[in-house]
């Protein structure tokens, strides 16, 4: 099989390329390295000879010429967090929106077999149902949902007049080695072990009772994976645990001191998948529990030296667009 990883120099990319040498494709991985890193690609374990490394981005460079001969398609590439995109609502749909319309373009006359698309749980909002599942309604709080959930419509209407065999999966908070470490304000496990390689007090935001549905990398690159062989096209299916976990049981787990900072507008208080179709429809269910994923990041952790050191402070400068916007 052969099959085109978009964004596949980044966190869950990276994981999805080594994950698909292990079962014998040949990859190719599309990446402008803009937040992807060639060194998580140095790191995965396989066979290196069948992945093939193209730096472009796919909103602005002629890309099509890659997709030739392909089976799968995983399209990965965007940008994300919520700060940077309140601060470039343009960059921001440029990316996101315009360079899914380029992919699934070059995937249409390329006649690729099956097209993953990245959504994300965000296009949620603040939601009225937990579980919450691929029905409830769509409430978008800030440009990078907006951006996030117009890719997936696009997605799907390409699915639907052009025939495209097409899937969305809706991702929950995805965690494991590799996440983001440099950049902007985002991801709750880089910024504590960070925190906690320099010795510094987790920065819980509220009181740390609210919860997330956090998946481990592994399990999402499966839900890819059973995404691309099935039959199934022009679907949504919601990727997480079906468990949620306060962020102070994640302090707890990774041991460390606490301060507390501000709230925050259009966040919900819980986040939980439901994921029941994803297991009826592809038989997937996540394997890693929680504590096990924890735990293998703090074995893990030295990846994160270089990681942005977040502080009380620079979390206050950093977020004030957010209260502004949003609140």
């Amino acid at each position: 099989m052969k099959s085109l990883v978009t964004g596949g120099a980044g966190f869950i990319g990276s994981h999805l390329v080594e994950y698909l040498l292990d079962k014998g494709h040949e990859v190719t991985v599309i990446d402008n390295l803009s937040t992807g890193r060639k060194q998580n690609l140095n790191q995965i374990q396989g066979n290196k000879d069948n992945m093939r490394f193209v730096q472009a981005d796919v909103a602005s460079d002629d890309i099509t010429r890659y997709f030739e001969g392909v089976d799968y398609v995983f399209h990965l590439a965007a940008l994300a967090n919520v700060v940077p995109s309140i601060q470039n609502p343009s960059e921001y749909h440029r990316t996101n929106v315009d360079g899914t319309v380029r992919v699934l373009e070059s995937a249409k006359t390329q006649n690729v077999k099956k097209f993953i698309y990245t959504a994300s749980s965000s296009c949620y909002g603040i939601p009225s149902l937990l579980p919450t599942p691929e029905t409830a309604e769509i409430r978008l709080e800030h440009p990078y949902a907006l951006t996030k959930n117009i890719g997936e419509q696009y997605v799907l209407h390409w699915g639907k007049i052009y025939k495209l065999p097409v899937v969305s999966l809706r991702l929950f908070n995805v965690y494991g080695p590799r996440s983001a470490s440099t950049g902007s304000y985002g991801a709750v496990f880089s910024i504590f072990l960070a925190q906690k390689l320099h010795n510094k007090p987790f920065t819980v935001v509220g009181d740390g009772t609210q919860t997330r549905d956090f998946v481990y990398v592994t399990d999402a690159v499966r839900a890819y994976c059973a995404a691309a062989e099935s039959d199934c096209a022009g679907e949504v299916f919601n990727v997480g645990s079906g468990n949620a976990y306060s962020v102070n049981r994640l302090a707890e787990l990774l041991g460390g001191d606490k301060v507390y900072i501000p709230k925050r507008p259009g966040e919900p208080d819980c986040s939980l998948a439901d994921i029941s179709k994803i297991t009826k429809c592809l038989n997937w269910r996540p394997e890693v529990t929680f504590e096990q994923g924890v735990s293998m990041l703090l074995a893990n952790i030295d990846y994160w030296q270089e990681a942005a050191l977040w502080t009380k402070n620079s979390i206050a400068e950093i977020t004030k667009d957010w209260f502004r916007f949003l609140g």
